[in-house]
């Protein structure tokens, strides 16, 4: 991971009302000075694969630079131990006017850190815009989850995707995205 700045010529994006055809259940409240961990949902730690890595420093700095790279945006959450900003690239999922990030590897740092901190900084096509981050609870979250994907389900390297990332065929029911959801923690980012 890298250590990023942040850069204050860069506005935040303007902000819309939510869409509420989705009601996910956070499973806390974001405390800064607490480290949650959510009941029933501890796991061991993960690690990507080693290609991410590797590959993750070149996908920064190219949506860092404004270049649109499907839906991957750059996450910059503080570090629980440090308190150094990290920067991650992600996949953003979108259902209506509402964000959502997923760990497509589980239990991993930028995971643990958006946990404890509560909020971040998503920078979109060199756009940067404060958010505060939710984790919903695995029923939540596999409704988001087969709701934000369907798109990415219509192409045969979506369909791909999708499976190489959560194990999922393109019939799979809602009950087995919840499933995913156990595994993989998803947050909603709500714009300030």
């Amino acid at each position: 991971m890298t250590i990023s700045q942040p850069d204050p010529s860069l506005q935040p994006e303007p902000t819309s009302q939510p869409d509420a055809s989705l009601q996910p259940e956070p499973t806390s409240q974001p405390d800064p000075s607490v480290q949650p961990e959510p009941a029933g949902r501890s796991r061991p730690p993960a690690r990507a694969p080693r290609i991410v890595p590797l590959m993750g420093p070149l996908v920064q700095r190219l949506i860092g630079t404004g270049l649109p790279l499907g839906p991957n945006v750059l996450l910059t959450v503080r570090g629980r131990s440090t308190g150094l900003e990290r920067t991650v690239p992600l996949a953003l999922l979108e259902s209506g006017e509402r964000w959502f990030v997923s760990s497509p590897y589980g239990e991993v740092d930028w995971v643990r850190n958006l946990r404890a901190a509560g909020r971040a900084v998503v920078t979109r096509h060199r756009r940067r815009t404060e958010v505060e981050a939710v984790e919903l609870t695995p029923e939540a979250g596999g409704a988001v989850l087969h709701a934000a994907t369907a798109p990415y389900r219509r192409s045969a390297l979506g369909r791909r995707l999708i499976r190489l990332f959560y194990g999922l065929s393109p019939e799979a029911d809602l009950e087995a995205y919840v499933a995913q959801a156990r595994r993989h923690p998803i947050f909603e980012l709500r714009v300030h």
